[in-house]
């Protein structure tokens, strides 16, 4: 099994067997790629070792999720210190339990070698701007009907997008909610990040609480693309009974807190990895009890591996990302021995880094 894996009666009861993954039916792995300008903002985000990469980052991850390799991204995400994006762990256990992947486009700023849904989405701009996100109500209908189409009976939904803890930070105090988010960053910058909410709450002209029950004004002035367009699926997906995952940490969180201020008072399922829950800053267990998510925590092992993408993991960074937590949960759940994940994910660390 993964790792010291704590789960909720909730999860095994929503979920399906790990068996049968191919075809309509069974479990698909969705994840929505986009971008925000806030990421721009210096001292936010480690998704991404040069500045002027920073933008291919969700391109290249829906690349590594569908091919184990680049096909258009002119390099693999990482961050300064050379830890490799939480693509490669998402990866891996798509490759060991043959999981189908779809790719929605939530904004993307540069274009994905990979096959992508679109459901009009723009790339969002900087929250402290007074509309960032002018797209987020179109996107969020037209991925609400993606939702309710997904031929699948369970969805596991991801993420990725630099700079999305703070626009799920400006999401969360928009709605009135624990301003508690995470961080790729080993020291999780939150004073930096609260300005920057400050300063865009102040340019929308809101106060904390101003958008609580409006989820469409909270993402459209606070937040970013893939919020938007992460709540529209999961919300089709709902309506549609089929069983949802929310694959991630506090960003994942936050689509959460956009459903249950949509009116959405259902069980809902947040799967994240150990490396969000020892964050104190995330306060991941205190975000999921205030909006009634049923948690899911799994920890892989990395300790057990000699290898420096794992060891930079295991020292706090990238923590989330790419749906990592979802996907962890899912081995888990299919009996998956953990020093498989691991040899994986080293193999396919190996590969993309000798290229």
């Amino acid at each position: 099994m993964v790792g010291r894996h704590r789960t909720t009666d909730a999860f095994k009861a929503a979920t399906h067997a790990a068996t049968d993954m191919n075809g309509d039916g069974g479990t698909r792995f969705v994840l929505v790629a986009g971008s925000t300008r806030t990421a721009e903002i210096d001292g936010l985000s480690a998704a991404g070792a040069d500045p002027e990469l920073l933008a291919h980052t969700p391109a290249a991850d829906a690349e590594l999720l569908r091919y184990g390799g680049l096909v258009r991204a002119p390099a693999i995400p990482e961050s300064p210190t050379g830890c490799l994006t939480p693509a490669v762990v998402t990866r891996a256990v798509v490759e060991l339990l043959g999981l189908d992947v779809t790719v929605v486009d939530g904004g993307l700023s540069e274009p994905s070698g990979a096959p992508t849904v679109s459901v009009g989405a723009r790339p969002g701009e900087d929250i402290r701007e007074q509309d960032p996100v002018s797209s987020a109500p179109g996107a969020f209908e037209a991925a609400r009907q993606f939702g309710r189409s997904i031929p699948a009976d369970e969805v596991v939904l991801g993420e990725t997008i630099p700079g999305g803890t703070t626009t799920a930070l400006g999401v969360l105090r928009a709605l009135g909610e624990r301003g508690a988010v995470s961080s790729s960053l080993p020291e999780n910058p939150i004073d930096r990040k609260r300005t920057v909410v400050e300063e865009g709450l102040a340019a929308s002209a809101l106060e904390v609480g101003d958008a609580a029950d409006q989820p469409k004004r909270a993402v459209r002035r606070m937040g970013d693309p893939v919020l938007a367009v992460a709540a529209g699926i999961a919300l089709g997906a709902i309506e549609t009974d089929r069983a949802v995952t929310l694959a991630g940490g506090t960003q994942m969180a936050t689509v959460g807190a956009l459903l249950r201020h949509a009116g959405f008072d259902g069980p809902l399922s947040l799967a994240t990895t150990a490396f969000v829950e020892r964050d104190p800053s995330a306060d991941v267990r205190g975000l999921a009890s205030d909006l009634d998510l049923d948690l899911t925590v799994t920890d892989p092992g990395f300790e057990a591996a000699e290898h420096v993408v794992m060891e930079r993991f295991e020292a706090g960074e990238a923590k989330e990302g790419v749906g990592m937590g979802g996907a962890l949960a899912l081995a888990d759940r299919a009996g998956l021995d953990a020093r498989a994940v691991r040899e994986r994910v080293g193999a396919l660390s190996d590969d993309l880094t000798s290229t």
